[in-house]
């Protein structure tokens, strides 16, 4: 019952939200001030443990990105035994299979023993802003690996803004107020760095120092996979006798596109059933929405050539079994970039994502595959791509930019420098 009220009261706040921004601004502060009251009560005399690391990706979400790297390379590598690693997850027992490995713990994101851990754990090693009442002790060190390569603008850079939850200002001010909690902040490239430290506005409050530029630990599994993780993948996915080309399909979510109650929506801007009879004999999708979407998709409607990937945690897996990716404003094609495989744009809303909307850092002639707008093009490009894909100058010259520290050791890299 309790747990219903509280549904009902989140729904209402959050509608009150998207029309009112005072309402949101009063809303979000007695919350904040509610909540950190709670944490300081129930830590209150917590000693750090120099010992002890606390991952977690996307807010509790998945198991993925660069804390699972790093997680990954100190279980497997002996001069790390000491450490005890405690997961955070919404859905603790999706996870309870890692605690089969040693000297790990998962807790319930949000709860009071991740509260506790967290005010215990020396390392805080995450991938998402983090609730603004946490803020980590002077002995502790927050490492920031970040989700992505920018190519849409974040935080303090912003020129114009369309999401329905947010202010540009306020935006700005919580990056503000994250950025002065950082120790670390992981990079892949110089580009990366320069935006990662106008976006947080690091200059200003002195901390642009705190880049790690190492390359990303979690594009560590691109260059060390095997032919038994791809075909164990497949497996899972029930496509390992698929003798069609996979197409990877995996859009950003629109942050004007949001319903209370169910969260940021998809408006459906690919007609399948018209791509199905286009490209269905020779190639099937793999969709996977932006984790922040939770509308339905009808997937049994086209069964056998959709596929439904949302459940997979960690994108890498798609990767390394996909001959393509299709996508649009995500930071999915620069990691896709490091297999040098084929990718595409649909970009159908260019204009008002680029004009009103978050808008870009970097020029779009860079791009390393074609841009397209409508169905016919997206078409069109698939097939060509198919036949005539080439790992051009143009390629390599956004490789030499985005990604030439990827190397399959950047883990070991950013670890040398955090821990050691």
């Amino acid at each position: 019952m309790m747990k219903k009220i509280k549904k009902m009261i989140k729904k209402f706040a959050t509608k009150s939200a998207e029309k009112s921004v005072f309402f949101r601004n009063i809303y979000r502060w007695l919350l904040n001030t509610y909540r950190l009251i709670m944490y300081k009560i129930r830590t209150v005399g917590t000693k750090v443990d120099n010992n002890l690391i606390i991952y977690s990706c996307f807010n509790g979400q998945s198991y993925t990105c660069s804390p699972k790297a790093l997680y990954e390379f100190m279980i497997n590598n002996s001069e790390y035994d000491n450490f005890k690693h405690i997961w955070c997850f919404k859905d603790v027992e999706k996870y309870k299979f890692l605690e089969d490995n040693k000297n790990t713990i998962v807790v319930k994101q949000g709860s009071k023993t991740y509260q506790k851990y967290v005010a215990k754990a020396k390392y805080w090693i995450f991938n998402y802003k983090i609730p603004d009442f946490l803020k980590p002790k002077k002995e502790q060190v927050f490492l920031q690996c970040w989700h992505g390569t920018p190519l849409k603008r974040l935080g303090c850079d912003l020129l114009h803004f369309d999401n329905v939850l947010n202010t540009m200002e306020g935006m700005k001010k919580r990056y503000r107020i994250e950025a002065s909690k950082f120790t670390y902040f992981i990079s892949p490239s110089k580009y990366a760095s320069e935006k990662f430290i106008s976006a947080w506005n690091l200059k200003e409050i002195g901390k642009e120092n705190i880049i790690i530029e190492k390359g990303y630990p979690r594009n560590d599994f691109l260059y060390n996979y095997t032919e038994k993780d791809v075909e164990k993948i497949k497996k899972e996915l029930g496509i390992e006798n698929e003798t069609r080309k996979i197409i990877l399909y995996a859009p950003t979510y629109r942050s004007n596109q949001h319903e209370a109650g169910v969260g940021y929506t998809y408006k459906e801007e690919v007609d399948f059933t018209k791509l199905q009879k286009d490209i269905g004999d020779k190639y099937i999708i793999l969709f996977r929405p932006h984790y922040f979407i939770a509308n339905v998709f009808d997937f049994e409607k086209y069964k056998g050539f959709v596929y439904n990937v949302s459940e997979i945690d960690d994108v890498n897996e798609l990767y390394i079994i996909s001959d393509m990716l299709i996508t649009d404003y995500s930071s999915v094609f620069f990691d896709y970039a490091n297999l040098k495989r084929p990718m595409l744009f649909y970009m159908y809303d260019l204009e008002h994502y680029r004009d009103k909307s978050n808008g870009f850092y970097i020029d779009l002639d860079e791009l390393p595959g074609p841009i397209t707008k409508t169905q016919e093009e997206l078409t069109k490009e698939i097939l060509n791509l198919g036949e005539n894909f080439k790992y051009d100058e143009k390629y390599k010259a956004f490789n030499d930019k985005y990604t030439y520290l990827d190397d399959g050791n950047a883990s070991k890299r950013v670890l040398d420098e955090v821990i050691k």
